[in-house]
């Protein structure tokens, strides 16, 4: 039995760390991950003023008090999806913001029209190019307002929480994103004196206060981090505790695992996977929460090839999100794609060769089939995974894995 522990959420620390910079005070951030896309973040925000001291690797301090510049120009910021999060806090705290358009993986266009539109509903003018937004108070000024999101968008969600929290009256968000990095944010603002109530429902409420204060919080656990590592311990028939978890944010995960043949055990914040001989093959379909995420589609499709028989996955949040589906297919996997489907016929006996990460959780994917493959697995472009998996080589081998990282 072996035993790996998760770090903090990405998805929620990108969100907190924006959102501390909307206070003068200090405010302390722990239990984040030393990932590239946080590191990059904090870098930004140290380039426009902000104060930020590394206590030590998973703890921050961040003071907002100095920032000089409203305009986040940063090669660096260009090329990771949460530069939008210093929109919205940008412009709650200083009522005005410029910031370049999101990058990250190429796993889909990223439209921020929704983000825009909350913006607008918020009374601010927008000006969009193909490079930057640029937002500044409208003729009548920023306030509260009422958003209706057409999609469920998790970054628009917390764009307008993030500006909503210093505009004077109430803003409510309909259609808002469930995802538990949502709550967190709204957790993290109330204790900094924020009035959010509803996060985590459809429905969320935001009373405009005068200004926030700091404090000390701690991210969730990565819920995708810890789902990576469950599978890998169903397809590689191992017995895996996976420590410092949310059994709760894994349900969808752990239904399939459970439908596919493996042994879950919950406990309340860890849970236990037990590779149980063959898997069987299952049907997935992506949904926004708390539906099956997007973020652990490449991965479990790994798993499906090494599964008996047909299986299935649907995906519906992003439209280019099967680009490791020709990486499988060259270790030996049969998977077919039509639009948005992609079937595999299992199982097949994978044979290690040169693969890519093509993008953050794809390249996941590439490691947990390489576990299972005859032979050795070269995976190229490392630079992807490292934006959202700490010391993933380090806990492998802690586990058993034959890996290791080469400079080539």
């Amino acid at each position: 039995m072996g035993e790996v522990e998760i770090g903090g959420a990405k998805n929620a620390a990108l969100a907190i760390i924006a959102a501390a910079i909307m206070t003068d005070d200090t405010v302390v951030i722990d239990n984040l991950p030393d990932v590239r896309d946080i590191n990059v973040l904090l870098d930004a925000m140290q380039e426009i003023g902000a104060e930020v001291d590394r206590v030590d690797r998973h703890t921050v301090k961040i003071n907002g008090g100095k920032i000089s510049a409203r305009d986040v120009d940063s090669e660096f910021i260009k090329k990771i999806r949460a530069s939008y999060y210093l929109i919205g806090a940008l412009l709650g705290k200083y009522k005005e913001a410029s910031v370049p358009l999101p990058g990250g993986c190429n796993i889909g266009s990223r439209p921020i029209d929704q983000h825009i539109k909350g913006f607008l509903a918020l009374g601010a003018d927008v000006e969009e190019t193909e490079e930057y937004v640029r937002l500044q108070p409208g003729a009548n000024g920023l306030q509260g307002g009422r958003v209706s999101l057409d999609v469920v968008s998790v970054g628009a969600t917390m764009n307008i929480i993030m500006a909503a929290c210093l505009l004077p009256g109430q803003t409510v968000i309909e259609n808002a994103a469930k995802e538990p990095h949502i709550v967190d944010l709204a957790n993290f603002l109330n204790t900094m004196g924020a009035n959010i109530s509803g996060a985590g429902t459809n429905s969320i409420k935001i009373r405009g206060v005068e200004a926030l204060q700091g404090g000390t919080y701690a991210a969730i656990p990565d819920q995708i981090e810890a789902g990576t590592y469950m599978i890998a311990a169903a397809m590689t028939g191992g017995d895996v505790i996976v420590d410092n978890v949310l059994p709760e944010h894994q349900k969808p995960l752990i239904a399939k695992l459970r439908e596919a043949g493996a042994i879950v055990e919950e406990d309340i914040d860890k849970v236990r996977v037990i590779g149980n001989g063959t898997l069987k093959g299952v049907s997935v379909k992506t949904l926004p929460y708390p539906g099956f995420p997007t973020d652990m589609q490449a991965q479990i499709m790994a798993m499906m090839v090494v599964s008996e028989g047909k299986s299935k996955v649907t995906e519906t949040v992003f439209e280019n999100r099967f680009m490791h589906v020709e990486e499988l297919n060259r270790m030996g996997a049969t998977i077919t794609t039509s639009d948005r489907s992609a079937n595999i016929e299992g199982p097949a006996k994978l044979v290690g060769c040169d693969v890519r990460a093509t993008d953050l959780r794809a390249g996941a994917a590439m490691i947990l089939a390489g576990l299972v493959a005859e032979g050795e697995t070269r995976i190229g472009d490392l630079h992807h995974i490292d934006r959202g998996y700490e010391d993933i080589v380090e806990k492998l081998k802690n586990l058993g894995a034959d890996i290791e990282r080469v400079d080539v």
